[in-house]
């Protein structure tokens, strides 16, 4: 199975890339899953789907053909699903504040449940072999970062803080709830979490193989928008997963002659130039801004037909280097870091039990460490050419 997922900058056109690509992979004959994870969902919108026709589906998968489904994550439907006890218990935590009903299970939604829903989505299709491809088309970057890093967040807190925690909670529960104001969760509580686990067991694996997950770019021809695009590779890169596609969206056509346009054109000329240098050898893509909306399988067909050749196809693998690797040269162990546009200024490291942390800004990145190398200590690091190399020697 072939994950590709879809990221950039809100309003850049990745939904309505990500459902040509969809469209564009069931016409070559592949079972293809178009999946929305962006809260706002607007993956039915591009496909000009009927309310009539979708409304009260958009929690289960929707047929366009027979080799293409789209999927829209129901957070309301998902919270049934698989968040009943943890949603119950911060429901009545908020009711002791004074806080409505309605209100408290708005509320309860908390950040990453949607996400996490999608990846046991993702997950279960993988483990009944019910698709080809999945497309997913994902939130602006920052959610998007958090959907790829929460499978291994939920994962250390597991294998760390969770044994502990529950065993202290179940201790200190009988006396602590009669002097608490708000009762401590039950163990049903933490059976609930320990399920959620389960159904996310092998997702950070699957998304930092690059056989299996590809990430692709979308962006603008516009200055802002590439420096988020930049952002977004690096953070992605220190998340260990590939980037191996820039597409870059509405590019005026050479051949547009109107005074209005000729600074706008000037404008979209240096920055392309600027992406094709930044980003190689990751290919970039241009497509075309039409004269029309994209909306509609006629419009997405169209838009498939200017971001692919006939027979091309978008679920080959065509990178597999690893954002990071360990190697040993010489008798010393290195920590080998793609950290493309990373200034020297801007990153920080240092080593936490058996891991090794790399900061970049606000970003946090918490490298496993192999066995041979978790009993080392960072002693020097240099930056080359877009890779951070960090030498591990004893302490």
């Amino acid at each position: 199975m072939r994950i590709l997922l879809f990221s950039g900058k809100g309003g850049v056109g990745k939904t309505s890339l990500a459902a040509a690509t969809g469209l564009h992979l069931a016409k070559l004959g592949y079972r293809t899953m178009i999946m929305s994870v962006d809260p706002a969902h607007s993956l039915a919108d591009s496909f000009d789907l009927e309310v009539s026709l979708f409304h009260g589906k958009t929690g289960e998968p929707y047929r366009i053909n027979d080799r293409l489904q789209i999927h829209e994550v129901n957070i309301q439907q998902e919270i049934k699903k698989h968040w009943r006890e943890i949603s119950a218990y911060v429901i009545s935590v908020l009711r002791t504040t004074g806080i409505s009903g309605v209100e408290a299970e708005e509320l309860a939604i908390l950040p990453g449940m949607e996400e996490l829903s999608a990846m046991m989505y993702v997950n279960q299709y993988r483990r009944e072999g019910a698709y080809d491809v999945i497309v997913l088309d994902c939130a602006p970057t920052a959610e998007s970062l958090r959907f790829v890093s929460m499978p291994t967040t939920l994962d250390w807190y597991m294998k760390h803080i969770f044994p502990y925690h529950r065993g202290l909670l179940k201790a200190v529960r009988p006396l602590a709830n009669r002097v608490s104001p708000v009762e401590l969760p039950g163990d049903s509580y933490f059976a609930n979490v320990a399920d959620l686990f389960s159904k996310l067991e092998g997702i950070p694996e699957l998304l930092e193989d690059p056989g299996v997950t590809s990430v692709r770019l979308v962006t603008n021809p516009e200055k802002m928008v590439l420096r988020e695009t930049q952002r977004a590779f690096v953070y992605f890169s220190l998340h260990g997963l590939t980037v191996d596609q820039i597409a870059v969206n509405r590019v005026l056509p050479q051949g547009l002659v109107d005074a209005y346009f000729n600074e706008w054109q000037a404008s979209q000329a240096r920055v392309l130039d600027e992406i094709d240098k930044y980003f190689a050898p990751v290919p970039v893509k241009r497509v075309p801004l039409f004269t029309h909306e994209v909306c509609g399988l006629e419009r997405l067909e169209e838009l498939a037909a200017a971001l692919y050749a006939s027979q091309e196809d978008p679920a080959a693998v065509t990178r597999t280097e690893a954002p990071y690797r360990f190697e040993k040269t010489d008798g010393r162990y290195e920590v080998v870091i793609q950290l493309p546009f990373a200034a020297k200024g801007e990153i920080g490291l240092f080593k936490k039990g058996d891991e090794l942390v790399v900061e970049i800004g606000a970003l946090r990145r918490h490298i496993g460490l192999p066995t041979s190398m978790s009993a080392l200590t960072p002693s020097r690091a240099r930056l080359e050419n877009q890779i951070l190399t960090v030498e591990m020697m004893e302490g």
